[in-house]
This record gives structure tokens, C-alpha cells and sequence, in this order.
């Protein structure tokens, strides 16, 4: 007579499994929810975040429109560009009146504006002031490297001169020790020309432009 081996009853074991793939499942799914509840508050953050920084561009434009000041605004990222036409005289760092008359009006509208709107005055980290060239301006005096480092002075010269000015201008001195923590000054050359239809616009390439950089969220 044959005798049938004993059979070694693994229910507890196969108890303990079910529990264990159980509970990693469930983690998984966890993990999972805590991450999609991550990115999409991060993603509706970003997308509350530019929408209000297009409103404050809009809101920025339209004062300047108000007072009859000419600046191009880009009505997404709030760049300011002002044309170095109403500010300096060719190959000058030094302000005209013409310049100066036009930053008396244009300066306290930019900085009040950024101050008073409330998104801006609690996100607000910087404000680059940078200076641009275009690429015609020392061409043919000197090599191109001494062409472009002088167009780097002259734009960064040009920079300085417009946030010297600006800061002794009327705006709201109540917000003066902050400005003075944000504001930082750029020279750029004729880096970042200005294209027309795949050309070089020199007029609009020389210019100086304002840029505002929001806090990074931790």
C-alpha cells in the first residue's frame, strides 16, 4: 500500500501574501494620488500665476496708454522696451532732455504700477534693467570681439543711466528700500538683435529693456 505524502498546509503563508500585495497595492495607489495631487496643484499654480502676471502687463500697458507715454509692452511677460531714440543721442550713455523728460513721465507709471498691483508687490524679486545695441554701431573701426565689447559697455552704460535716473525720479519713496534690493542693471551688446522679416531692424534693436523676475516657489 502506497502512503500519500503529508501535504504541509500553507494557508498562513498564503495569508501573509495576500496581505503583503495587498498593502503595496494600496501604497502604490497612494503614491500614485499624492503625486497627481502634486503636479496639478503645481500646474494650477503656474497657470494662476501667469494669468495674473498677463493681467498686471495689461494693467502696465494701459497706464502708460493713459499718460500718453510710448513703450512697447509685451502683454504676456510684462518686458518693457524702450527705444533708445527717446533716451539717448547716437552712441551716447548719457540722457538727453528729451531722454529725461520722457523717464520723469515713464518712472514713477512703471514702479507705482508694480507696486500697487497686488500680485506683483508680493512676487515680485527683480527688476533687470538691461541695455541693448545693434550690431552696425563700432562696425568696421575695430575687430569684431573689441566691436562687441564696446557695444557691451555702451549698453550697459546706457542700462545704469536709465536706473540711476529713474530711482531720483517722483515715485512712491515708500517702496525705495525694496527697489534698491531689486533693481539690477545688464548689459547685453547686440546679442539679442531685434528681427523683421528675418532682418536685423537696427532702430529697434538698440533699446533698453525692463524685466520683471517673480519668486520661484520652493
Amino acid at each position: 500500500m502506497r502512503i500519500r505524502p503529508h501535504k504541509e498546509d500553507n494557508s498562513e503563508n498564503n495569508i501573509f501574501w495576500v496581505t503583503m500585495t495587498d498593502l503595496m497595492t494600496a501604497l502604490v495607489l497612494v503614491f500614485i494620488v499624492l503625486f497627481f495631487y502634486t503636479y496639478m496643484t503645481s500646474y494650477y499654480e503656474k497657470i494662476q500665476g501667469e494669468l495674473e502676471q498677463k493681467k498686471a502687463s495689461e494693467a502696465l500697458e494701459t497706464t502708460l496708454k493713459q499718460q500718453n507715454i510710448e513703450a512697447s509692452v509685451d502683454d504676456v511677460t510684462g518686458v518693457v522696451k524702450i527705444s533708445d531714440l527717446e533716451l539717448f543721442d547716437i552712441n551716447s550713455y548719457e540722457l538727453s532732455e528729451k531722454g529725461k523728460k520722457y523717464l520723469d513721465k515713464f518712472a514713477p507709471a512703471y514702479l507705482n504700477s508694480l507696486f500697487t498691483n497686488e500680485y506683483l508687490n508680493e512676487n515680485i524679486e527683480k527688476i533687470i534693467i538691461q541695455g541693448h545695441t545693434d550690431s552696425q554701431t563700432f562696425k568696421g573701426k575695430f575687430s569684431e570681439d573689441e566691436q562687441y565689447m564696446k557695444n557691451m559697455d555702451l549698453s550697459l552704460k546706457r542700462a545704469y543711466s536709465v536706473a540711476n535716473y529713474m530711482t531720483n525720479t517722483p515715485y512712491n519713496k515708500a517702496n525705495g528700500n525694496r527697489l534698491r534690493k531689486m533693481i539690477i542693471v545688464e548689459g547685453a551688446s547686440f546679442s539679442n538683435p531685434v528681427l523683421v522679416n528675418g532682418k536685423e531692424d537696427f532702430n529697434k534693436s538698440r533699446r533698453v529693456e525692463l524685466k520683471v523676475v517673480m519668486k520661484t516657489k520652493d
